[in-house]
């Protein structure tokens, strides 16, 4: 093989036209998919991918590029030069990529990507759910694909274990599960992350709330409020937990433990942990808990948990209670209230015998606000309330509102309108921020934004 020379403006020009009609219906054709397979086959046969792992990536892809032309070019098929190329770069994509899912991947307005068996993909552009032409060759091919994503971070995918979580070299959230859990054919779903992280700016830009509301809440993360982002799935928690550690101090040790690596924080000392599972015997599994026990001797600033699902819960609210505020984490919740509810239901996993006016008591005393997002029916992203935790009444934990989101319907183009409000209120953490140097213009919790246009 001769190695490539490099691509000229115009050869750049035609892969990117290339990629965009990658899933176009002709590539979808048994005769087409059988003709991509039986290459890799051959390319495989012909070339020791491992003697060329000490070589230049843009080298190899090159001269393997030039191998694949040359073997379409000995089929006896008759290829377009459109088919041809487009064939040539399915096959690098099986060989260095994800196969049929790399076009997706490399698609910035794709946010998930669904795969439901072999022969079907979704993906979710603008909160909007669309069905791909995007097809596996059979359910071997979709396995191998998933099987390569997940071993990739050393996890595995097998009758013994059907379903994992894992994440790509970029950070998108990638989940896996296989028959005999999934009936009809192994499910894969990727949850993207962009390269470029939405910044505060961004968020308001967008209309995910206003700038005194993010004003409030850098605010909080500069005074060390420990604050819980709750929401349903896809409602944007990451994004704004990631947005919100912006505010954090480069001077300070942040520390993170999640499931999955995801989070993109910026600041020069970060220390990341991510859980273990189970090795084949069923051993050696790390969970959330341990780990965030472990992190308490680690001396950190901040404790960043992605997300709070069992029963570190009471870690977690024992550690904003002992010093180490400013925490942040996420939890799974359609309203703030519910988020109280299901972390004293978390807290309780941990530790039966203890009373609820005990749990809901360690509560009032760690978590200072509540931020809550949703997508909605457009496929919008909004923060629908910031909540701030007053105290307790009886046995009763109490809320304010201090912004709220008001839907008041649809306008002709479907979207939802509404208005951003404060509601008036003074928080009480108010005194926190003063003493923290910090003070909000009045005219913050008096604001009024109409969104969703008329």
């Amino acid at each position: 093989m001769t190695v490539a020379s490099p691509q000229s403006a115009t050869e750049s020009s035609w892969e990117q036209r290339l990629l965009r009609n990658a899933a176009s219906p002709a590539a979808v054709r048994p005769e087409y998919q059988e003709l991509k397979f039986t290459l890799h086959r051959k390319l495989l046969d012909r070339i020791n991918l491992e003697a060329l792992s000490g070589i230049d990536d843009d080298r190899i892809r090159a001269e393997v590029r030039q191998a694949v032309l040359a073997m379409v070019e000995e089929e006896p098929n008759l290829l377009t030069a459109v088919e041809k190329q487009r064939i040539s770069h399915e096959v690098l994509h099986e060989v260095f990529g994800l196969g049929p899912l790399e076009p997706l991947l490399q698609d910035p307005t794709i946010s998930d990507i669904l795969v439901n068996g072999h022969r079907q993909v979704y993906v979710e552009r603008k909160g909007i759910l669309e069905l791909t032409s995007v097809r596996f060759h059979d359910e071997g091919h979709l396995l191998r694909i998933i099987d390569k994503i997940v071993s990739q971070v050393g996890r595995r995918v097998d009758e013994s274990n059907p379903m994992v979580d894992a994440r790509l070299s970029d950070g998108s959230r990638v989940n896996a599960i296989i028959p005999p859990l999934a009936v009809d054919g192994a499910l894969l779903s990727i949850r993207r992350f962009s390269t470029d992280r939405l910044m505060p700016d961004d968020l308001v830009a967008k209309g995910a709330m206003t700038r005194g509301m993010m004003r409030l809440l850098e605010a909080a993360v500069k005074a060390k409020l420990n604050i819980i982002v709750s929401g349903g799935t896809g409602a944007g928690k990451t994004t704004l937990l990631n947005a919100l550690s912006f505010f954090i101090s480069p001077k300070e040790r942040i520390l993170t433990i999640e499931d999955a690596a995801e989070l993109q924080l910026k600041q020069p000392h970060v220390v990341r942990l991510e859980t273990r599972p189970a090795n084949l015997e069923g051993n050696g599994a790390v969970r959330q808990r341990q780990l965030l026990i472990n992190s308490l001797r680690m001396r950190p600033d901040r404790i960043i948990v992605g997300e709070v699902r069992g029963e570190e819960a009471l870690d977690m609210l024992q550690a904003m209670n002992t010093g180490h505020d400013g925490s942040l984490t996420t939890v799974h919740a359609n309203t703030p209230r519910d988020a109280i509810s299901r972390l004293e239901v978390m807290v309780t996993l941990a530790n039966a015998n203890m009373h609820l006016t005990a749990v809901r008591q360690q509560i009032t005393s760690a978590v200072h606000l509540l931020v809550q997002c949703s997508r909605l029916s457009d496929g919008t992203r909004r923060v629908t309330s910031i909540t701030e935790v007053t105290g307790m009444e009886v046995d009763i934990v109490t809320l304010q509102d201090i912004f709220i989101f008001e839907k008041r319907g649809l306008g002709p183009d479907g979207r939802v309108r509404g208005r951003f409000c404060a509601t008036g209120i003074l928080p009480k953490f108010n005194e926190k921020l003063l003493a923290a140097g910090l003070c909000l213009p009045p005219e913050i919790f008096d604001e009024t934004l109409e969104v969703g246009g008329l």
